[in-house]
């Protein structure tokens, strides 16, 4: 039985426009949805805006910005102005939440720690301008396996640190149980969190092996991998976060499949594994 919390991330049902996802949801019951920039921008934001309204959906999280490593200063101005740009669009799709992906290494760079100071900069510009506009930053953390191309911030306890540079109604992070489930210290850092109010986004999927050879769209369906749903529910509810739970996943085979039928497949599955 569905606790009225499940949100549907766009990326797990790839396969379907944005009106499909409108209608697939509201068809289901469900009434939240996770978005994505491309097909929002494809779409229009203002008629995504009015398609997700007339359907009673809401919008609990916009991906993504983010990648704000760069060390040319051309290369960093562009990223600025592209992050400005998502956060007007997630305002613009009335989402509270603007997910960020860090960004990997500079190529010919070796340097995590330059590269996650780059990011605390870029913040102290993109966070008051988030905040006008109504926007959080949520810093989600990979697995260390996208550190070098995709996110120099790996864990929890990174992203706090450069989270708890600024108010926690301006930054806070993603809890993923794809990226966060190995990690032992991961109860810890998210009770961190909890104490100053930054879980911002809490998403769901599995971890599945062996990996494809595309590891980014490794993510396995709920209940099909080695992921403690519960533990790690129990864990971030008991810092008092009762806001929605977005289940994303990147999966081809999910992707080859009817929407219809893989978005009652997750609602099941979160129901058995996650309530």
């Amino acid at each position: 039985m569905s606790d009225g919390r499940l949100s549907i991330n766009q990326e797990t049902v790839k396969q379907w426009s944005l009106p499909e996802l409108a209608e697939g949801c509201a068809k289901a019951g469900i009434d939240k949805v996770g978005l994505w920039r491309a097909p929002v921008q494809e779409y229009g934001v203002e008629r995504t805006a009015r398609l997700l309204s007339d359907h009673g959906l809401s919008v609990t999280s916009l991906c993504r910005g983010g990648f704000l490593t760069a060390i040319d200063p051309a290369e960093r101005a562009r990223a600025l102005d592209d992050n400005r740009a998502a956060i007007e669009e997630a305002a613009g799709v009335a989402t509270d939440t603007l997910v960020l992906v860090s960004g990997g290494l500079p190529e010919g760079s070796k340097d995590l720690y330059g590269a996650r100071e780059r990011i605390a900069d870029a913040l102290s510009e993109l966070a008051p301008y988030a905040a006008e506009r109504g926007v959080r930053l949520a810093i989600e953390p990979l697995h260390p396996m996208f550190a070098s191309d995709r996110c120099v911030v790996s864990t929890l306890s990174q992203a706090l640190d450069l989270a708890e540079r600024f108010p926690a109604e301006q930054v806070g992070v993603v809890v993923d149980t794809y990226h966060l489930w190995w990690d032992d210290r991961a109860p810890a850092q998210i009770a961190r969190a909890g104490a100053t109010g930054r879980v911002h986004s809490f998403q769901l999927a599995d971890w599945i092996t062996p990996l494809p050879a595309g590891v980014l769209l490794g993510r396995g369906q709920l209940g099909d991998g080695s992921v403690d749903f519960r533990a790690l529910r129990t864990a971030v509810e008991a810092t008092g976060f009762d806001g929605p739970i977005e289940v994303e996943i990147f999966n081809e085979a999910l992707w080859a499949r009817d929407g219809a039928e893989v978005v009652a497949e997750v609602a099941a599955r979160y129901a058995e594994h996650a309530c």
